[in-house]
């Protein structure tokens, strides 16, 4: 006799997480406006265009910034290798205690992004390999905007690459040319809404007074 299948636990269940976290974004999206990055969880194709060129094998330390109710962060503990530090940065209560509810063993860290080389540093890492955002980075005030670069910035490696999703395509692509030397975007279509990836590399030394 074939023996049954165990229960799914509903938490974790793909249309229970689905459903729920699609509701729990848009309803701090209406509350919060701007603050949040998107009214949707990001989806499969966005998560697989965030990480597509990761080196997995040689990452040290990959930090996730803004990982709301967590579709990066699942696919980032399901690829990230033994050796490799991951840490999830939210600075949002609900979503941080969805987080820890779904990835028990994952390193949650409810704080704030411009602190991140702090947040590091009591975790004894001084270089990150990659940074992947999902925070609403130019709707965030110029001075809080400022201090998270600046944080990334001291924290990335000279190879380092911050990743930054955004559900309006191409258009702040000045923006981050103020803060990043070399800057490319992937057009994710497929996304709801349709989405893109920046991929940033180089952070420019006079970054601060360039950008607005």
């Amino acid at each position: 006799m074939t023996p049954a299948p165990a229960p799914i636990d509903q938490r974790t269940s793909p249309k229970h997480t689905d459903r729920g976290d699609f509701w729990m974004v848009f309803r701090k999206f209406l509350k919060h406006g701007t603050a949040i990055a998107t009214p949707a969880p990001s989806g499969r194709y966005l998560v697989r265009e965030m990480l597509k060129t990761i080196d997995f094998d040689s990452a040290k330390v990959i930090v996730e910034l803004g990982a709301g109710t967590g579709p990066i962060t699942e696919a980032l503990i399901k690829r990230v290798k033994p050796h490799t530090k991951l840490l999830i940065v939210e600075i949002e209560a609900e979503f941080c205690e969805r987080l820890r509810r779904r990835f028990p063993n994952a390193d949650i860290i409810q704080g704030d992004a411009a602190h991140m080389d702090q947040l590091l540093a009591d975790r004894g890492i001084s270089q990150v390999d990659h940074v992947v955002s999902g925070l609403p980075l130019p709707s965030i005030p110029h001075p809080i905007r400022k201090a998270i670069l600046a944080s990334a910035a001291r924290s990335m490696g000279p190879n380092g690459v911050f990743r930054q999703l955004t559900v309006m395509p191409y258009v702040y692509w000045n923006f981050y040319r103020n803060y990043f030397e070399d800057v490319t975007f992937k057009l994710v279509p497929l996304n709801f809404p349709p989405a893109g990836v920046y991929l940033c590399k180089g952070f420019k030394p006079n970054a601060e007074s360039n950008g607005k």
